[in-house]
């Protein structure tokens, strides 16, 4: 349920409706919107409504929550989410790019890399230090040494650093270089290293499963927020089907419907949608005109000697092409480019 509070309400009343919440075995959740704040009370098998709560000080009315997910709900805040982070901003009406390689290579590729994508306009640089394959003798990534020269690219360039983790020990480790964490396709459902991303205060990036259904997607995100870190960032990369043309199937119609259900900001990854790269500005800018927030892009110095993803990934010069396109596209959108801080 939520509990909606008057705005002008006291650290007072507030404590006293979560008391009163937690003695019926709910777990609280205050949650700051532009015209209301909300308490968001979550429990597993207490359904009990306490019965002097509308009446408390401070309460102007209880409300249910009729979805599975509470919290990612926008019957919880109706208003978007924005998530910041660094030079980086999704959501709140303006679109951000974040670009870079599938892995960390070398130090020359991810510098390389970073220095062209901010030139043409990302606002934060992707690259995984950490990689799940599929094959176990596939490139698994540079571990630590990846991290640092995450590190060295965003002091020379500022951009905010996204990167991917894959072990709740590695949790901590990965927080301290990253600006933005992400969850990759394959632990979507990895629940106890959703669990850990929750206690960070930093923002997490959710990619959908390979074939996870909409609902499992925010239930994840769920997970996340239960623990207390609300800054989430869905991700649609599409999802396996029976079409075998394209690496994956690009879900244009689950970006629609995540911003309706929730108020979390929505991006998509159309690299690995297409898994081509000439497939990547038509589906990137589907993704726009569908409503999400921004785009999660595969850019590479020689896509033909990348380690992983190089048929799917952008060269620079191909990358300036596309931000072109969209740069032109976002006024059509009623909406602003976000350039690393500066819209």
């Amino acid at each position: 349920m939520i509990v909606v509070m008057d705005l002008e309400v006291g650290e007072k009343e507030i404590q006293a409706v979560e008391r009163v919440l937690e003695e019926y075995g709910y777990s609280c959740h205050l949650i700051h919107g532009e015209k209301r704040l909300v308490i968001g009370a979550v429990g597993a098998t207490q359904t009990e409504v306490p019965p002097a709560l509308e009446t408390m000080p401070g309460v102007e009315k209880v409300m249910r929550v009729m979805q599975p997910y509470k919290l990612v709900s926008r019957e919880v805040k109706p208003e978007d989410t924005v998530v910041e982070a660094g030079s980086l901003r999704v959501g709140g009406g303006v679109i951000s790019v974040l670009a870079g390689p599938c892995a960390v290579e070398s130090r020359t590729q991810l510098l390389d890399t970073a220095k062209a994508v901010k030139a043409f306009g990302a606002a934060a640089l992707r690259g995984g230090a950490f990689k799940p394959r599929t094959s176990p003798y596939a490139f698994q990534g540079l571990l630590e040494e990846g991290l640092v020269y995450l590190r060295e690219a965003r002091e020379k360039t500022g951009l905010a650093v996204v990167t991917e983790v894959l072990n709740p020990a590695d949790v901590e480790l990965v927080a301290e270089t990253a600006d933005v964490v992400q969850i990759g396709a394959r632990n979507m459902q990895n629940f106890p290293l959703l669990k850990e991303v929750g206690q960070l205060r930093k923002p997490v990036l959710l990619k959908r499963g390979l074939s996870a259904t909409v609902e499992e997607w925010l239930m994840a995100a769920e997970y996340i927020m239960a623990e207390g870190n609300y800054q989430v960032i869905l991700c649609e990369r599409g999802i396996r089907t029976f079409e075998t043309y394209t690496r994956n199937t690009l879900d244009v119609s689950a970006i629609a419907l995540a911003k309706q259900l929730s108020h979390l900001p929505v991006i998509a990854d159309p690299s690995h949608a297409g898994g081509h790269w000439r497939l990547v500005k038509p589906l990137a800018l589907a993704s726009l005109a569908a409503g999400a927030d921004g785009l999660l892009v595969e850019v590479h110095p020689d896509p033909a000697r990348a380690l992983c993803d190089g048929k799917q990934s952008l060269t620079p010069e191909h990358f300036a092409e596309l931000m072109l396109y969209v740069e032109k596209f976002v006024p059509v959108l009623g909406k602003k480019l976000w350039h690393g801080g500066v819209k």
